[in-house]
């Protein structure tokens, strides 16, 4: 599509006639006829601005002429996974796993390939094959090249390790002791938890990425128990295969 048809069906998307659509952009109603006639594209700043109101990447807005690969992990982008700034704009150099909120989840390379390896084992590589193509690509990408520039000094690290003392500090029964939390993206973990009055509820927004992990149960064969965590909270439950019969055990604010 061209940018044209891209921004007219975002505007019937939802729901906007064209001087609805220029009042949200400050803008003309005749510069909206003219992007959609396809006379005029919106420049720099507007496509910015319509990005972040109709949370679509530059990239999409544009027809989609390159390609976009996260630069941490080399994962191919596309909207729905592109990560975000803190200001909710989104950052068409990273997916969601490796940014959150403008912060890089990740500063240790090995750590970063221990996590991707056995996601594409499940896509058909075997794992030595899988561990030697991310030791190849990942210092070809910016944010790995960049990373003395980029990096916080260890902050977010030292954020990591608090919140892994915290979760062992709880001894929850039948819990091995936690020793990394991975990024996760709200949308894949958002369980959903029966209450004692029968309603059932989630508690993750999923368009978020938090902290986690998954331990196997010492005590029952089958259970696992799932960690997430953030600046704000602490979630534990416990889940069968496949995330069946969640059971919340523990939600407790930081």
């Amino acid at each position: 599509m061209e940018t044209k048809d891209i921004l007219r069906s975002l505007r019937e998307k939802n729901k906007m006639t064209q001087d609805q659509m220029a009042e949200r952009l400050m803008v003309t109603r005749q510069a909206v006829s003219r992007w959609e006639n396809g006379d005029t594209q919106p420049n720099t700043d507007t496509l910015r601005i319509l990005s972040k109101e109709f949370n679509v990447s530059i990239n999409t807005l544009l027809g989609s002429p390159r390609q976009l690969i996260c630069q941490c992990c080399g994962m191919p982008l596309d909207d729905a996974i592109i990560g975000r700034n803190k200001d909710g704009s989104l950052n068409e150099d990273y997916c969601q796993w490796c940014y959150a909120d403008g912060t890089y989840t990740y500063s240790d390379m090995d750590d970063l390939i221990r996590v991707c390896v056995p996601n594409m084992v499940k896509q058909g590589f075997t794992e030595d094959q899988a561990r030697t193509y991310m030791e190849q690509m990942l210092p070809k990408l910016d944010y790995w090249k960049r990373y003395d520039e980029l990096s916080d000094d260890g902050q977010f690290e030292s954020f990591k390790k608090q919140l892994i003392t915290e979760i062992n500090d709880l001894h929850i029964e039948g819990m091995p002791q936690l020793d990394k939390l991975n990024a996760l993206v709200g949308k894949y973990v958002n369980l959903e938890y029966r209450l004692p009055n029968g309603m059932k509820v989630k508690f993750l927004d999923d368009q978020t990425t938090y902290l986690g992990n998954q331990l196997e149960s010492e005590i029952v064969d089958g259970l696992c128990f799932g960690v997430l965590a953030n600046m704000d909270f602490i979630l534990v439950c416990t889940y069968e295969k496949d995330g069946e019969n969640p059971e919340l055990i523990l939600y407790k604010k930081r």
